[in-house]
């Protein structure tokens, strides 16, 4: 039976939680979570009867890393999700630029692609002009809400989770090295500076000068775990109130493609190893927090983990965990293993890739299918 939900003109009318809407890594697989995120804005819209709602109105601090910090600045600048998505149809070629061979030799053995396109976009959208003339840093006001970017400190070694939250240690505007005075379009583009895609961003805080990588080699490809964290947790000084009537986290993922495929003991070799442990110690990290999200929060919806925990919604087979519940969660992401995994790569081979631009059809057919099937308005409010 279809539930009737009365309609608000603001979702605060609705109730005082708080809500976070997080964004995995993924390349040009951001397409799909754009779908997802469409179906959802098309759900609110109605819900709240105003055709020109935009996700920013709805959710409280977005979250991203890599495509997903793309994705999360867009929308927490206040950008419709459909115009989002034309910008990954329109542009997705130009982000993906292969290095000139007239390149330094520097470039060519660094990156396979020329960051310089998908630098001037991001300097253009997140500019306080809409020109790309006067750039939009951290502490910008366009930013309507909070945000939350993760970048690989290269210099460091460390991973840097950057949020706009004033009270934030390193967003005092008196230190030298304020975060605040970073220009927005720099964290976002050294977010997506995937290693042996893209060359590194260098960006200069007070008297020091860092090298900044993709967050997707930080255990925050999917940064819902961080997200969370960062809203309760007294040292990022945010300290939302912790209940899962208070806090609903909503993370949408990248599709997941596992490293699961059948090999004979007589086949490893070095190369074999080399070419899967990347990706293997990526799925697993990503599952990890995925999985430490359902133990401190209360699973609305995701898919299941395992065949011996499965989803931790609180179902009789798997009970809900013991101990109160920090949020309210809901994972969204479709998962291809074993027999399903090899017949969707048999129909484009180059699908899991961050690049994979002749898959983006294939990639946002899966993400709307997905999408009218698991994304539900009560997951949302």
């Amino acid at each position: 039976m279809e539930i009737a939900y009365p309609k608000y003109k603001d979702a605060k009318e609705l109730t005082n939680m708080k809500r976070i809407l997080t964004l995995d890594g993924g390349g040009i697989r951001g397409v799909f979570s754009l779908e997802v995120l469409l179906h959802i804005q098309t759900l609110l819209r109605t819900q709240y009867g105003n055709p020109e709602m935009v996700l920013a109105d709805h959710f409280d601090l977005f979250a991203g890393t890599s495509t997903g910090a793309i994705i999360a600045t867009c929308l927490c600048w206040g950008m419709a999700v459909e115009d989002i998505l034309e910008l990954y149809v329109t542009f997705g070629s130009a982000m993906f630029t292969p290095v000139s061979w007239k390149q330094p030799i520097r470039k060519l053995l660094v990156a396979k692609y020329d960051a310089q396109p998908l630098s001037d976009m991001l300097q253009r959208i997140f500019s306080e002009d809409g020109e790309g003339k006067v750039p939009a840093l951290l502490s910008s006001n366009l930013l309507r809400k909070k945000l939350l970017v993760v970048v690989r400190n290269l210099t460091t070694g460390s991973a840097w989770p950057l949020t706009n939250n004033p009270d934030a240690i390193f967003n005092d505007p008196k230190a030298p090295n304020c975060n605040m005075n970073v220009p927005l379009w720099k964290i976002v583009r050294a977010s997506t500076a995937a290693p042996s895609y893209f060359e590194p961003e260098e960006i200069t805080l007070g008297d020091d000068t860092f090298l900044f990588v993709d967050g997707a080699i930080t255990p925050y490809n999917n940064p819902s775990l961080i997200a969370a964290l960062t809203a309760v947790l007294p040292c990022y000084k945010m300290n939302w109130e912790t209940g899962p009537d208070k806090l609903r986290l909503i993370s949408v993922g990248t599709m997941r493609f596992s490293t699961q495929l059948p090999v004979e003991a007589q086949k490893l070799w070095l190369g074999y190893y080399a070419a899967k442990i990347p990706g293997s110690l990526m799925e697993g990290v990503a599952w990890e927090q995925d999985y430490m999200c359902r133990c401190l929060g209360k699973c609305l919806y995701g898919e299941p983990l395992d065949s011996e925990i499965g989803d931790l919604t609180g179902t009789p087979i798997n009970a809900a965990h013991p101990g109160p519940s920090w949020f309210s969660y809901v994972r969204y992401n479709k998962s291809y293993k074993a027999e399903a995994l090899r017949e969707v790569l048999l129909k484009n081979p180059k699908l899991a890739r961050l690049d994979a631009l002749d898959a983006m059809p294939l990639l946002r057919q899966a993400g709307k299918e997905y999408a009218e099937e698991c994304v539900r308005l009560e997951h949302l409010v």
